[in-house]
């Protein structure tokens, strides 16, 4: 545990006034805060960053059913090609979206199943 967070850890104190009890949720929260690890953090919010737009939800249950090229998806969302470009560019850089290209034509995909299980997870939660 570092420093820093061994004092905001002393903090608790005000909240649990249980000398024994405080111990017992200090080291807990102290174990959980230690494993967090920044770089996977980082990681992570992009990811949801990127599916915090609705366009680019739309691109990727459009993709949910096989490659598309940028033409098509220009043409779904009724936007331009600018526009897509931009969503296509934040999901490619998430990691969620692959692109093949052929000749001046690009195409892009999901990346893996992960994609779709993230979709299914969210269904769930709406329906709970």
């Amino acid at each position: 545990m570092t420093e820093g967070t061994e004092v905001k850890i002393e903090r608790l104190k005000r909240f649990i006034p249980d000398g024994d009890q405080f111990e017992f949720r200090a080291q807990r929260l102290s174990s959980l805060v230690s494993r967090l690890n920044e770089k996977e953090l980082s990681s992570e919010a992009k990811i949801f960053k990127a599916l915090a737009d609705v366009n680019r939800v739309k691109i990727i249950k459009l993709l949910k059913e096989g490659e598309l090229c940028v033409c098509e998806l220009t043409t779904a969302l009724l936007t331009s090609q600018s526009t897509v470009s931009h969503h296509l560019s934040v999901l490619k850089n998430a990691g969620l979206i692959k692109e093949r290209k052929e000749g001046k034509w690009s195409y892009f995909r999901l990346s893996e199943g992960a994609v779709i299980e993230i979709l299914n997870q969210v269904k769930l939660l709406i329906n709970e």
